[in-house]
């Protein structure tokens, strides 16, 4: 065969080669598959606030605005992804789960606080709850006592470029003294009662909200004041339960 009609043997064959794999959707390694289409997270974020939040009471601007803005599918395993907004709380490993985005909002909501105060949060697991308050503009000091999630966790919020919110790993039974007082405090394990540390290190007239039982549980609002706390029932809800100091103090009981 002569060589100008090897040449163009050899073009024809490259050129349906590549109309059959662009006809079939493929790509490079790694690439993005030819009519495959990524998920508007923008419009599930909104699709979120309004179908599930504002529909449920929420009403603080600050947190409406705080749960558009923030990636939760950046804070969950990524075979979940795709059902990262959905109404449900979803599993983040070690036992571990994200809280349902109502849930978030409300316990958001239920502090009452503003950009610029100092909140204490005990149960950083993905780190979504600590992003949220982040993007309202609180300062976040957020205690994770599993390592690898305290990790994980860490490294999200800096990637997103969260830097107001500041990571720890430990036991956060006995708080974050050194930053006390904080302006709210927010408990996203359930205790079996209130851990005296955190009322401690709440400031008076500030609240705490935390999740209290054992299997049937309620989210509570405490309320430190001159003279104790005040303490508000708010509905039923189902929390991993805390764990670390507070059961050596339950055994001490005993």
């Amino acid at each position: 065969m002569p060589a100008h009609d090897r040449s163009s043997g050899i073009l024809r064959a490259t050129l349906a080669l590549f109309l059959g794999a662009m006809m079939a959707g493929c790509s490079p390694p790694g690439g993005q598959a030819v009519g495959a289409e990524r998920p508007d997270w923008t419009d599930l974020r909104e699709r979120m606030v309004r179908q599930q939040i504002e529909t449920r009471g929420v009403k603080d601007e600050q947190v409406l605005a705080a749960m558009r803005s923030v990636p939760r599918h950046r804070f969950v395993p990524d075979d979940y992804r795709e059902a990262s907004y959905q109404d449900s709380p979803l599993p983040i490993g070690e036992s571990q789960t994200i809280s349902q985005p109502y849930i978030v909002a409300l316990m958001s909501e239920l502090l009452e606080v503003e950009a610029g105060d100092k909140v204490l949060e005990i149960g950083t697991g993905s780190g979504y709850q600590a992003a949220v308050l982040a993007a309202m503009g609180v300062e976040v000091y957020t205690v994770e006592i599993r390592q690898g999630l305290c990790e994980r966790a860490k490294l999200t919020l800096a990637e997103l470029g969260y830097d107001n919110a500041y990571v720890r790993c430990g036991d956060g039974y006995g708080g974050w003294p050194e930053q006390a007082p904080f302006a709210g405090v927010i408990v996203t394990a359930a205790p079996d009662r209130i851990p005296e540390p955190l009322i401690d290190q709440l400031a008076v007239g500030a609240r705490m909200v935390i999740p209290l039982g054992d299997f049937y549980q309620q989210l509570m609002v405490i309320k430190k004041t001159d003279d104790g706390v005040e303490e508000r029932s708010v509905i039923p809800v189902r929390f991993v339960p805390m764990t670390g100091e507070i059961e050596l103090q339950g055994e001490d009981e005993d």
